[in-house]
């Protein structure tokens, strides 16, 4: 009798241990596919994508209620460990704003691989009538017409389409300066494809300052008239310099871009193709300071974008750069 006992728990142990280890097979299975069709989208995936593959909604139920995955919206799951990648973040941000939702502005131009730039918000466009629910970190931009969009991968506008929008979207005249900047020295779209998509663009709060910045980046180091700083001396009540001076160097005849005779003081305007972003603004006004502690200084740099968004800056060393030059000597 005691035997039969034994032997019958023994084998409810060895039945019990059996499901177990069946029950452990299926969750890794269950698992491994998960993972699978997470790996595309930096550990992210959503609920339909999963049934989709095979597992049924219990079966995600149960293996978020075990911790095993985390939800990260009403659609999306995140499947493997945490990740504070921008690209897993995207995802989400797309999965959780609808089908028709694309990352726009500088978010769209991240995807595109731009460098060197911070956002704090994931930028995503939607239909005006779309039903979007907030999401944190995130801010929705409700459009009548999302207008040519990348939809493989990462759905996004077009570079030429996001670099203009985020430049209306950017918090100030010098940011979004910096971002048309960056997206065209990075070469993430070309020249013509932002001038014909800024050629169709009837209404900017920004028009002013972006038209210019459009033109000069996308024009090269020429598309800052000379008669357009002429006449910007003239409305500073600055003297008007001469423009296109010849001077002859080591290797033959040099041109100045802007020049006063008397005194001898020489500007010479950087194209926006030469420098990443608008660093170089900051670098010439440290260098024109440095000159400027010389009461004879001769030459000043001036970047075209600083004459966009730090103009009174620049015209403020060139008026002290004026009047601290020797008077000519009288012969």
């Amino acid at each position: 009798m005691d035997t039969d006992s034994e032997q019958g728990r023994a084998q409810k142990s060895a039945d019990r241990a059996q499901r177990t280890a069946a029950a452990r097979r299926k969750r890794e299975r269950r698992h491994a596919l998960a993972e699978s069709v997470a790996a595309p989208y930096d550990g992210r995936a959503t609920i339909a994508m999963l049934v989709k593959a095979g597992l049924t909604r219990g079966q995600v139920a149960g293996e978020v209620d075990r911790g095993a995955w985390a939800r990260e919206g009403r659609h999306t799951l995140r499947i493997t460990p945490p990740s504070d990648s921008e690209r897993a973040q995207w995802w989400t941000a797309l999965w959780e704003s609808g089908s028709h939702a694309v990352l726009d502005g500088p978010t769209a131009l991240l995807a595109a691989g731009l460098k060197s730039w911070n956002e704090s918000v994931i930028h995503v466009s939607v239909p005006n009538r779309a039903t979007v629910r907030p999401l944190d970190g995130v801010v929705h931009h409700r459009l009548r017409d999302i207008g040519p969009a990348l939809t493989s991968g990462l759905r996004r506008t077009r570079p030429e389409v996001a670099v203009i929008r985020g430049a209306q979207w950017a918090t100030s005249d010098r940011q979004a300066a910096t971002l048309v900047a960056m997206t065209l020295q990075q070469r993430l779209v070309a020249p013509a494809a932002v001038l014909a998509r800024w050629s169709g663009i009837h209404y900017s709060a920004r028009r002013t300052v972006l038209h210019d910045v459009i033109q000069d980046v996308c024009n090269g180091a020429h598309s800052l008239g000379e008669l357009d700083f002429a006449r910007e001396c003239r409305r500073r009540g600055l003297p008007e310099p001469v423009r296109q001076v010849v001077r002859t160097g080591p290797r033959g005849r040099v041109y100045l871009d802007v020049h006063w005779e008397h005194p001898n003081l020489h500007v010479e305007i950087q194209g926006a193709h030469h420098y990443e972003g608008l660093g170089v603004v900051e670098d010439s006004l440290r260098f024109n300071h440095l000159g400027l502690q010389d009461k004879n200084i001769t030459s000043l740099q001036v970047p075209v974008l600083g004459l966009r968004v730090r103009a009174d800056d620049f015209f403020a060393q060139i008026r002290l750069a004026l009047a601290e030059q020797d008077p000519p000597v009288a012969s």
